[in-house]
């Protein structure tokens, strides 16, 4: 497993909900998936491409996703499907953003690009180069998964191109 790649993911989403939801949170539970990824409830789905390549799922079931938007919001939100989107996606936004700076303090390049709602009851699940591993982390509000899937770039374009021509 790369956890090189997947470490800073599981910190910055631990710090991130331990400090937007004022309370410690647990991860309780750690699997690799060899199988497709099945959606929880509302997933964002963020797609990073460069020297590293993969995906992150953030999914909350739309119960947990309303507990998350009234504790950020200070006071009881009332429900509703556009809320509920937009808390996932918002989440995903400050998980990514604490992670990219981990990353990028490692000398990695890569291009991020915004979480979209992802719909599919399946998702991409792992490969010969590529762990996915899902991860449950328990909040005050519920359980939060966290699905990584993360490789390095076969041959990054600046090696290709720094590789000696053989006479």
């Amino acid at each position: 497993m790369r956890m090189e790649l997947i470490q800073p993911f599981i910190n910055a989403a631990d710090a991130v909900f331990a400090e937007s939801l004022q309370a410690p949170t647990k991860i309780v539970d750690l699997a690799m998936e060899e199988n497709a990824y099945r959606r929880k409830g509302i997933a964002a789905l963020i797609a990073i491409k460069g020297d590293i390549e993969g995906r992150v799922i953030l999914d909350l079931s739309p119960e947990v996703a309303m507990k998350v938007a009234s504790q950020l919001a200070g006071e009881e939100i009332e429900a509703s499907e556009q809320v509920v989107k937009e808390t996932v996606c918002e989440l995903a936004n400050m998980v990514i953003g604490n992670s990219v700076t981990l990353l990028n303090d490692q000398g990695f390049h890569f291009k991020v690009f915004p979480p979209e709602i992802h719909m599919n009851e399946e998702g991409l699940g792992g490969s010969a180069d590529t762990e996915a591993l899902v991860i449950c982390i328990e909040t005050p509000c519920g359980e939060i998964y966290l699905n990584i899937a993360m490789h390095y770039l076969h041959r990054r374009r600046n090696e290709r191109n720094a590789v000696p021509a053989l006479d």
